[in-house]
């Protein structure tokens, strides 16, 4: 590897760590070259053992031949840029807590019908922007049993670099992919939907017709607007989360675990 020691945030080659947006990161134009980052040793393994690609690492100088050893030893021979604590947090933004970020290649991703050809149970994640749902709906979909993740192009990117820190690396684990179709396309692929939404014919979560089927896509929006009216209607069941004591619902993570959790097969 080739420790590479720098005292300011211009130096050549750490702009994916600080300077560079999260759209510029992505590389919209072509995505398969985009860059994400990682970050803490753990997340990062969880990464590596999935099969990404690492490029590159900002590492406090105290953890290179610390705890995060054998991660740089596992990364080959790529550059690793160090420095002392107060340069870092000003290129990153922020204290580095866990002391580690690796940039990583972005994946191709699967298709939608690659995602679902096995798949028993998905979810769509429709609209959710808020990163930290986003990586705590990917936590509970990998601890859960939920096969793979949808999800539309109004929501936040998987890739996020707070998202992946939010799913400890779960967004590693579970085969995701955007889904440009409406939801309904998802009948042609064998699947019955199941929109999460408070109406008048609203099922409660625990109805058997829900276990029982053996093909199931939950869809999950924001808990301020919802789920559009015209998923809505466009879906096999809209189900509710029975509540006590005058609560109307959850946020869309807490949600989603509880939805997963009783739907497993």
């Amino acid at each position: 590897m080739a420790i590479i020691q720098i005292d300011s945030i211009h130096h050549p080659g750490v702009e994916v760590f600080g300077t560079l947006t999260e759209a510029q990161l992505r590389n919209a134009l072509e995505p398969e070259k985009g860059i994400f980052i990682a970050e803490s040793p753990k997340v990062i393994h969880v990464a590596l053992n999935a099969g990404y690609e690492p490029v590159s690492l900002l590492c406090e100088a105290k953890h290179i031949t610390g705890d995060a050893a054998p991660l740089l030893e596992r990364c080959g021979d790529i550059p690793v840029y160090t420095g002392n604590r107060d340069v870092l947090a000003s290129l990153t933004g922020y204290t580095l807590t866990r002391g580690v970020l690796c940039a990583m290649r972005r994946p191709k991703l699967p298709s939608v019908e690659e995602v679902c050809r096995d798949a028993r149970r998905v979810v769509v994640i429709h609209g959710v922007v808020d990163s930290t749902n986003i990586g705590a709906i990917f936590r509970s979909a990998a601890a859960l049993g939920i096969d793979g993740v949808l999800i539309t192009r109004d929501s936040c990117d998987p890739l996020n670099r707070r998202a992946v820190r939010v799913s400890m690396g779960s967004v590693f684990l579970v085969p995701w992919t955007w889904l440009d179709a409406p939801v309904d396309f998802l009948h042609q692929l064998g699947f019955q939907t199941a929109a999460m939404a408070l109406t008048d014919d609203s099922i409660p979560l625990d109805h058997p017709s829900l276990k029982a089927s053996p093909r199931l896509a939950l869809i999950m929006g924001t808990e301020g607007d919802g789920l559009p009216a015209d998923t809505i209607a466009s879906t096999t069941y809209t189900v509710k989360i029975p509540m006590a004591h005058n609560v109307d619902s959850l946020n869309v993570a807490a949600a989603s675990a509880v939805a997963f959790w009783e739907l497993r097969v």
